[in-house]
């Protein structure tokens, strides 16, 4: 199969600390690709050495069959990268910014401008067109910086947790424009900690954890992977819920979790309901909501790295691999 993005054996260390150690995986044309992990993982590490901003210590990464290291130049105009934080000058207008990079681009000033009506249009910021950034908001932002990344056209995406911060409204907007741009034959390498997010968008996903891959597959086989169904009960009586957790861990386990009012659990034998039901009824425990569901990727995400993803800074040794990286960009935008 050809892959649209492709990392064969990627290693790439900051000093002590091996931020990607040896990571394989691949993006199909045309489709988008969920890279998780937690905070440190090596996730914005990958993204970056896809971009061509930094150089892997070993191993391979080609972007559309383009090698990222020996074919830097022919990379950086197939693809757009947003990353976590809206990059646009917030004292230039929305315009202005579009313009910028057009031209920057070496497209001609007309090209440019037509260019930017056409993706302030797209992004529905044409009403916002003339007004200096610093008045956006930050969904209105957001959607500039994403249409900062397209002006060149870029076949492939780049998204390093773009919707980091937003309301669930603007969140939706830009769900809502990655698909549109997929169907339009884009393919995009997202990384985000909304599980709901991946589980919504794409296609296939690789979970990295401390530099290394630890499970892929698209989101129901991952979910397979974990316990297909989740038993949901809460218990009339807030009173009853540590005893009615109890009753559930006897029969499902110490994975048996609760969850503000809720207790859950995987269910891994067809049995656990009823066992659960039977118990209930001896102790004389009143159910208010007994339901079965389906696995959510956040279960999935906690199965395999112990803990749920939390949007935040960086932790731990894979921390200080994205510090190294923010002191190395600024090293090279200083020089």
């Amino acid at each position: 199969m050809t892959y649209a993005i492709e990392a064969e054996g990627l290693v790439k260390r900051f000093k002590e600390t091996e931020a990607l150690a040896g990571v394989d995986l691949g993006a199909r044309r045309g489709s988008v690709l969920g890279l998780l992990g937690p905070n440190g993982a090596g996730k914005t590490t990958a993204v970056r050495i896809f971009a061509t901003l930094l150089r892997p210590d070993g191993g391979r990464a080609h972007v559309a069959g383009r090698d990222v290291v020996r074919e830097a130049g022919v990379v950086r105009a197939m693809v757009g990268l947003t990353g976590q934080y809206a990059a646009v000058d917030e004292n230039l207008t929305g315009t202005e910014n579009l313009l910028l990079i057009g031209r920057l681009l070496g497209l001609p000033r007309r090209d440019a401008k037509a260019r930017a009506a056409e993706l302030l249009e797209r992004f529905q910021l044409t009403f916002a067109a003339g007004r200096a950034v610093k008045t956006f908001s930050g969904g209105m932002r957001r959607r500039l910086d994403l249409a900062a990344s397209l002006v060149g056209r870029p076949s492939i995406l780049f998204l390093d947790e773009p919707t980091t911060g937003l309301d669930p409204h603007s969140r939706g907007e830009l769900w809502d424009l990655l698909r549109g741009l997929v169907a339009d034959g884009a393919t995009a390498l997202l990384t985000t900690q909304y599980l709901n997010e991946a589980d919504v968008l794409a296609d296939d996903i690789v979970v990295i954890d401390k530099g290394r891959v630890i499970a892929e597959g698209t989101p129901d086989q991952l979910k397979s992977q974990v316990g297909g169904q989740v038993l949901e009960l809460r218990p009339v009586l807030g009173q009853d819920l540590a005893r009615a957790h109890l009753l559930v861990a006897g029969a499902a386990g110490a994975e048996a979790r609760i969850e503000g009012e809720m207790i859950t659990a995987p269910v891994k034998d067809p049995e656990l309901m009823p066992s659960v039901v039977r118990a209930l009824d001896r102790e004389g425990i009143a159910v208010g909501e007994l339901a079965l569901r389906r696995s959510s990727l956040d279960e999935v995400f906690l199965a395999l790295t112990g803990h749920r993803a939390e949007p935040g800074s960086p932790e731990g040794n894979g921390g200080a691999a994205v510090r190294e990286e923010s002191d190395l960009e600024e090293a090279v935008s200083r020089s």
